[in-house]
């Protein structure tokens, strides 16, 4: 346990404004190598990509233990902490969740705020803080300072004017637990100043194709940027041109 304690202290420390931690999101131990092997100081998951790898859903009824192997067979396999994306919780209780994390190997997660049972909304916040609340108190339970990321997808439905939200439920999750707040879609420079200003906390940001805009958002203030399933599409982009040339019908 004290190993975990270590590996989610460093994880933390690794949120810095102005010199964000870079997420190229991993979906299994080759693509966590390679991503620890370009110089990454942390493997995050993608549960998008964990999901369409496994050839699973990505949704709340998802069977939770090929998702947690995977992520043990990452973090056995990498000397970098490991965060884990967790889509809303699955609706497993908190107690659950931080066990299965830990004992996966893994010292953060990302928790969003969707709701999956109806799909294209989002959930009430105080709902979302009481589940990151009851995470923190898990974790605190067992000893390890497990770091939350607090996804919050206001402008993925409500569109880029979504800004008094994403900071109204932000500063309820950071107040339940949350050490960063993770805005999806959130791409630009101006915003990640506004949110980083109003919040005074970590803020994850996006990076959109051609992927030049981390030197922007380091000096808007992001502390944390992160890619998401984008790598595992690109590389699945990439297998599918080769499939094609080789096998296509001449």
């Amino acid at each position: 346990m004290s190993g975990l304690r270590d590996a989610a202290k460093h994880l933390r420390s690794l949120h810095v404004p102005g010199r964000p931690l870079i997420l190229v999101n991993a979906w299994d131990v080759a693509s966590a190598d390679r991503v620890v092997a370009a110089g990454g100081r942390a493997v995050g998951t993608s549960s998008a990509a964990v999901a369409a790898a496994l050839g699973l859903p990505d949704g709340p009824d998802t069977p939770l233990d090929p998702l947690f192997a995977t992520v043990r067979r990452i973090a056995r396999a990498v000397d970098v902490p490991v965060t884990a994306d967790l889509l809303d919780g699955y609706g497993r209780d908190a107690t659950e969740l931080v066990d299965r994390l830990l004992t996966a190997g893994a010292v953060g997660c990302n928790l969003e705020d969707s709701d999956h049972r109806t799909p294209g909304t989002l959930a009430e916040p105080g709902l979302v803080a009481d589940r990151i609340a009851a995470v923190r108190a898990a974790a605190t339970d067992v000893g390890v300072d497990l770091v939350i990321n607090a996804r919050i997808d206001a402008y993925l439905h409500n569109g880029p004017g979504a800004t008094p939200e994403v900071i109204r439920r932000a500063r309820q999750y950071l107040s339940a637990g949350a050490d960063c707040v993770y805005p999806l879609r959130l791409t630009a420079p101006d915003t990640i100043r506004e949110l980083a200003t109003a919040l005074a906390a970590p803020v994850n940001a996006n990076l959109t194709p051609p992927f030049d805009g981390t030197a922007a958002a380091a000096a808007a203030g992001a502390a944390r940027i992160s890619l998401g399933p984008t790598g595992f599409h690109r590389a699945m982009a990439t297998f599918t041109d080769l499939a094609t040339t080789l096998l296509g019908a001449p």
